[in-house]
Order: structure tokens, then sequence, then C-alpha cells
């Protein structure tokens, strides 16, 4: 082109190196085969930190990156279009990234490369505004994650009674009725618990209030770490609790809800040195084995219980299974 132009050799030149100049870019030509430096622009130069013709990289690179600035060199040297690569360039003083492009000068006698042109693009103040980007965005997705999950808490604690820490009434009467309807359309049987805390000692009962809710408090958390995340267990009363175990049949059922009635009446509740001690009565009955519906199914575990009651308490009975006449 600057031959058809009638260009002076020269024009390219001053045009790339004007070019060079107005973005910053660091620049230098090396000998293919030692790696010297034949010339370098004053930024380059300020990298270095010294006048660079007849200099290599050992001269002024740290150690550590040498390797990868000689290989980035040679396969640059072999490729027919400019090669980018990255280095790190850290003296102990000051650490900066940059983005380095080469590409062989061809030879005005055509024949192999002798020389490599090399720009070397600062990428420090870029990189430190994405990390402070993805700082920033870290930072309001975890503010995002905490409004969320206070917004959750605060909203699973307006379902929850206080003092034990299960469900209330409302969601639990929503939970039964969608796992009566869930196992009608499966058929699939689920299992009910009425559960009533048996009367309190003397003891407790003379150490007030506060003996009663240290009381409810572990009998909370022994339900709650006795039920699975399907399963729901709430509050009905003062006294009474209920238990809804998904998928789980009668004797499974029953099964658990021994090994919960055993844990009850071993548990070490302390209060002001004395040991509060506690039972339970449970009334177990199923979907759709003991009822059909869900007023029947909560008949069912409230006579099981009474009779879990009538037998002196810190006991679980079954429901009795319904046999259906054959027509």
């Amino acid at each position: 082109m600057a031959l058809a132009l009638g260009l002076a050799p020269e024009a390219w030149g001053v045009a790339l190196s004007a070019l060079i100049e107005r973005t910053d870019t660091l620049y230098a030509i090396k000998e293919a085969a030692t790696g010297r430096y034949v010339s370098a622009n004053t930024r380059m130069e300020a990298l270095a930190g010294r006048p660079l013709a007849g200099l290599t990289d050992d001269d002024w690179a740290p150690a550590e990156t040498l390797g990868a600035l000689r290989a980035a060199d040679q396969s640059a040297m072999v490729q027919t279009v400019p090669q980018v690569s990255e280095h790190r360039i850290d003296n102990g003083e000051w650490r900066r990234e940059f983005s380095v492009t080469r590409f062989p000068l061809a030879a005005r006698d055509g024949g192999p490369a002798r020389h490599l042109a090399v720009f070397w693009n600062d990428l420090t103040a870029q990189r430190q505004q994405e990390a402070q980007l993805q700082l920033a965005l870290s930072q309001l997705e975890t503010q995002q994650q905490a409004a969320e999950a206070q917004r959750r808490e605060a909203q699973d604690q307006g379902l929850r009674d206080r003092a034990t820490g299960l469900y209330q009434r409302g969601h639990f009467d929503d939970q039964l009725r969608r796992e009566v309807d869930l196992s009608s359309r499966e058929h699939r049987e689920f299992a009910m618990v009425s559960v009533a805390l048996d009367p309190l000692g003397e003891q407790v009962l003379a150490l007030g209030a506060e003996a009663r809710v240290r009381v409810l408090e572990a009998l909370g958390r022994l339900l709650r770490s006795n039920t699975r995340a399907m399963d729901a267990s709430c509050r009905l009363s003062e006294d009474r609790f209920a238990v809804l175990l998904s998928g789980v049949g009668l004797a499974t059922a029953h099964s658990r809800m021994e090994g919960l009635r055993r844990q009850c009446a071993t548990q070490i509740v302390m209060l002001n040195g004395h040991d509060l001690g506690f039972t339970v009565s449970m009334g177990v009955a199923s979907f759709p084995h003991t009822a059909h519906g869900q007023d029947e199914l909560l008949a069912a575990s409230d006579a099981a219980l009474a009779e879990a009651q009538r037998r002196g308490g810190n006991h679980v009975t079954l429901a009795s299974i319904r046999f259906e006449p054959k027509g």
C-alpha cells in the first residue's frame, strides 16, 4: 500500500508510533534469536526501570515470570497471526497485570522473521475495577440473601408458637388438608398423631410459670427433632399438640412415636437445680386405614389419645383399623 500510494517507507512507522503513544501502550522490538531488546518506548523502559537496548527479559523481569515470557515469545515466532497472553509483573513494591500482543516482523529479504514486536497493555486498573464490581455484586447478593432470610424468618415466626417453636393451628390445618388431598390422589397413606402433655408433677407446678415454659420448650425441641422436613408438628392449645407424618404407615408411626415418648420420659430439663421431668400421651391414626377424611382422622387420633390418657398417661395408643364390610 505504501508503494501504491507513493508513501515514504517510514510513513507507516510514524503513524504506528503516534497511535502507540496516544493509547499508553508499552512497545518494544526484540531479536528473535537472542531475546535482546532492539528498541523500546519510554513506557516500556519505565516498566523495566532502565534502558532496554541490548538487554533481555532476564535483566529486569521477576524470575517467576521469565518462563512464561520466553514461552510466549517462542510461540509467537512460529505463528502467522498475532498472539495474545497475559502476564503479572510483581517487583515486590507493586503488582501490575498486562495483556501482551506479539507478532513476528517480516524480513525485507523474504527470509524468516528475525525480530518480534511486543505490545504491552496495562490491565491493572481494569482488573481492580472488575474486582471491586465483583465484590460489590457479591455484597449485594449477600445482603439480598440476608434480607430474604429475614423475611422468611419473620413470615415463619408468624406461623409458629413462640414457646415451643412449633407451627400454630392454622398452618397445621392447611397442611392436613393438603396431605389428605395428596394421599387421596396418589393412593398413599400418612399418619396423624394427637399428643397431650401429661399433668405436671407437684415440684414442677411449685416452680411456677418458668418451669412450665422450660417443659414446653423441651417438648417443642423433641417434636421438631423427630419430624422430617415434609412432616408437620404444631401446638393446638395449651397442652395439646399434633404431628403429621407424611407417607408413613400406622406401624412405622407407632414405632417413631414410641421412641419420642421414651425421649420425653427421660429428658433432663433443669431449672434452679431441679430436674423438671415430664411425660406425654399420644394417639396414632392413619389415613386411610383408620379414617377416610380429615374430620374422621382427627376424631380417630383424639380417641386413641383419650385411651392413652385413660391408661394413666405416658403411653402411645393406636386408633382402631376400620374394616369395610364386603358387599
